[in-house]
């Protein structure tokens, strides 16, 4: 009895620090939802297609340019930095003042705009993004843990602060939440709304060039990878759109509970669980919490 259930414990634990780690990479990936809510108040249905496309753009610096990784993702960046400027000058310059359902749907548009054009430029196979950390395990306490996902929640960790910082006490952050919850006011107030919404729409694309690498060494490179934006969904609607706090503990509880489904119930029902499983829970968050554990609760006159 008292071997079957330390086997039993030591399971779970493996299941929920694995689970733990790869909820702060959902986090990592919530964290561009975050940056343009609160600009826009709108939500971005293209972020999984920018860390897709940030992606291939790093995979085609390696393969075509024969540079190394780290060439690679400042040229990285440096795409998704002139491809946000490109967006926000194209795109949504025109829409600032608009109803906030036409930035949606204009990110849905482009959504579907990188999902055919990446595939057209790069090809459709699948490529892997080779990073400089050893495949073998750690054991800790008995329990075993990828190094890349070490490396990679360090990486969410210093992001999510960041950006935790940015928004609560530096004057562009302010100003960027001020555009978010009036438009007209905001322009009224001085503040350019161009600029920021071109500023969100960067650092949306810094964050997917970070999320591309990661998510391409742990799955590759291909149009399959712009899925993880809409895996990333419940962590976003359960942390609250506009709290970074919040996407953080979001990513935590769905990547534990979609751990464990994956390790508890899948093997009862044949597997499939762990994909429906993180939008069950926030179904049932919503109900008591609207906004989201984290999220602003929104008061209007009527």
């Amino acid at each position: 009895m008292v071997e079957w259930f330390a086997e039993n414990f030591q399971f779970m634990m493996e299941l929920l620090v694995e689970g733990l780690l790869i909820g702060m990479l959902y986090a990592l990936i919530a964290l561009g939802f975050v940056l343009i809510y609160k600009a826009s108040d709108a939500i971005n249905f293209a972020q999984g297609e920018l860390v897709m496309f940030a992606g291939y753009i790093v995979v085609a610096s390696i393969e075509s340019l024969k540079v190394n990784l780290f060439i690679a993702i400042l040229i990285g960046l440096a795409g998704m930095v002139v491809f946000g400027i490109v967006v926000e000058r194209g795109m949504l310059r025109p829409l600032i003042g608009r109803p906030v359902v036409s930035v949606i749907m204009a990110t849905i548009g482009l959504a579907y705009v990188l999902r055919g054009l990446a595939p057209m430029l790069w090809g459709a196979s699948t490529h892997n993004i080779k990073l400089p950390i050893r495949d073998m395990p750690w054991e800790v306490g008995g329990v075993l843990i990828m190094p890349i996902y070490v490396v990679a929640c360090g990486v969410s960790l210093v992001l999510l602060a960041g950006f935790g910082y940015f928004f609560l006490k530096s004057r562009s952050g302010i100003a960027m939440r001020a555009v978010a919850d009036d438009q007209q006011t905001a322009l009224a107030m001085g503040i350019d709304v161009r600029h920021y919404f071109a500023v969100a729409w960067v650092l949306s694309g810094v964050v997917a060039v970070v999320g591309g690498v990661i998510w391409g060494n742990l799955i590759g490179v291909d149009s399959m990878l712009a899925l993880v934006g809409l895996k990333v969904f419940p962590v976003v609607i359960l942390g609250g759109l506009d709290s970074v706090i919040g996407v953080v503990l979001g990513g935590l509880i769905v990547g534990a509970v979609e751990s464990l489904a994956a390790g508890y119930l899948d093997p009862l029902v044949g597997g499939g669980t762990k994909d429906f499983a993180p939008y069950v829970l926030m179904i049932l968050v919503l109900m008591f919490k609207p906004y989201g554990l984290f999220g602003q609760e929104i008061i209007e006159r009527v």
